[in-house]
């Protein structure tokens, strides 16, 4: 199996490592580090030099309780790190952390080629048609919730059942 990023096919025979660079201050794993442009390049440099294929950016938390971040500054966060990598990095293949169709498009149209959703389409009903529209991959989450409200949606009667009947749920809506 392949998918096309920005036309290279990628192999998704054997494993591949997506590296992680959180540009929100409020990360629920690195809490705001990557803020400065020698600081993100820097660390780019190192994940892509380890060995990762994607470079998934993310500017909205979604740790629990996270603050609501505005789509405008989400936007303001993201778009500018995009066009610094793809002129820094211009092989990398770059995936946008987001669950707003307009960040997608806007990430998509900056360089970014692929879209990473914690909700799968659920905190935007714009979110599938866009990405059909952009025809680029797709990764869908699963997440109960917002990531404000997350926390008290944490109980299942049958976790595997209830998980697999959301993904095909999902699927079905992202194949229509």
């Amino acid at each position: 199996m392949t998918i096309n990023c920005n036309g290279s096919l990628i192999d998704l025979t054997s494993p591949k490592v997506m590296g992680i660079l959180n540009i929100t201050p409020h990360s629920f794993y690195d809490g705001g580090l990557y803020k400065d442009t020698a600081v993100i390049l820097n660390q780019v440099e190192k994940m892509l030099t380890a060995g990762a294929t994607f470079i998934d950016i993310g500017a909205y938390s979604s740790k629990p309780k996270a603050e609501d971040v505005s789509q405008e500054e989400e936007l303001k966060r993201v778009l500018p790190i995009i066009d610094l990598l793809v002129k820094q990095f211009p092989n990398s293949i770059i995936s946008i952390d987001t669950f707003r169709a307009e960040v997608a498009k806007q990430a998509i149209e900056h360089g970014a080629a692929m879209v990473n959703d914690i909700s799968a389409g659920q905190l935007d009903d714009k979110m599938m048609q866009t990405v059909a529209h952009l025809n680029v991959p797709y990764i869908m989450m699963h997440m109960k919730g917002t990531p404000q409200t997350m926390q008290q949606h944490t109980h299942y009667k049958a976790l595997l059942k209830e998980t697999l009947f959301y993904f095909s749920e999902k699927i079905a809506l992202a194949e229509r």
